[in-house]
């Protein structure tokens, strides 16, 4: 028996030098020894069983029964434990990115076996900014609902923004403006996107997609709508917009005569009659009754 558990000492620790050998990220070197170690116990574990089986006798039965009830108590805590190993070879997310799991957005700041910590973004803050929460979330989460990466592979995200124009503008200039206050404010993230979009095309069956900034635009009924569509950073999200709209206005401002933003103005022309219903109601009483 002492030399079985010897060999699968030996077969743990040449499997981990062997995997880890060629992996430079530090967390996922140490999240892949965690696990080879823990299937080493569970290895263990089967071999000591399986040279007792005999000796245990009839105790066999009553193990299986008890562990059946054990599994199905701790269900939650053997998905957590799974979607663990699940998160640590199929690289869900790691230390530092911002995703979305289990309703909750925030910076992943640990990962546990049976758990991992978010440092909180948003819910009664507005925008992309820490409310102070740190939130654990159970890691069979990744089992039940979608995981949103906001920073895994591609560490930009596109965004937009709206321009109502009034009618009677020089729309083509409001055009030039948007997309001058894009190439200057969103221009050092574009040529980092392009290269990062490239290695996602190999590495994904996905379209080479333009993350150079566009603007277009739509005529409604109450003015000219032009719409800028950007790449930016993923933690600069909020900034970015709040630089964009101060060199659009800049911009506007400089052109009184050409230019008007647009916005809805309601005109209350006349004020309807008020009617009182019950004291037409009871007029129509009072004549009633004077004609009796």
């Amino acid at each position: 028996m002492i030399a079985g558990l010897l060999v699968i000492r030996f077969v743990a620790s040449f499997i981990q030098r062997a995997a880890t050998r060629n992996i430079e990220n530090p967390q996922r070197v140490h999240t892949l020894k965690r696990l080879i170690t823990i299937v080493g116990y569970i290895l263990a574990f089967i071999f000591i069983t399986t040279v007792f089986k005999d000796r245990l006798g009839g105790l066999t039965v009553a193990f299986g029964v008890a562990g059946a009830g054990i599994a199905f108590a701790l269900q939650e805590v053997i998905a957590s434990i799974a979607g663990w190993v699940a998160m640590s070879l199929g690289n869900f997310y790691k230390i530092g990115d911002r995703i979305k799991l289990g309703g909750i957005k925030g910076d992943v700041i640990e990962i546990g076996i049976l758990r991992t910590t978010l440092m909180e973004l948003g819910d009664w803050v507005q925008g992309d900014l820490y409310n102070g929460r740190i939130v654990r979330v159970a890691n069979s989460f990744v089992f039940k609902e979608p995981v949103y990466n906001y920073s895994g592979d591609f560490p930009f995200l596109w965004d937009e923004i709206v321009v109502p124009i009034k009618y009677g503008s020089d729309w083509e200039l409001a055009e030039q403006i948007l997309q001058e206050s894009c190439d200057e404010v969103v221009g050092e993230f574009t040529e980092q996107a392009q290269d990062q979009w490239k290695e996602m095309v190999k590495t994904y069956r996905i379209e080479d997609a333009v993350v150079t900034p566009m603007v277009t635009m739509v005529a409604n009924d109450n003015w000219i709508e032009f719409t800028a569509r950007y790449v930016t950073d993923y933690k600069r999200r909020r900034s970015t917009k709040t630089l964009l709209f101060k060199s659009i206005l800049r911009k506007i401002d400089q052109h009184p005569d050409k230019l008007g933003l647009a916005s809805a103005t309601f005109h209350l022309v006349e004020t309807p009659p008020i009617i009182n219903f019950r004291m037409l109601d009871s007029e129509k009483a009072a004549k009633s009754r004077d004609s009796n």
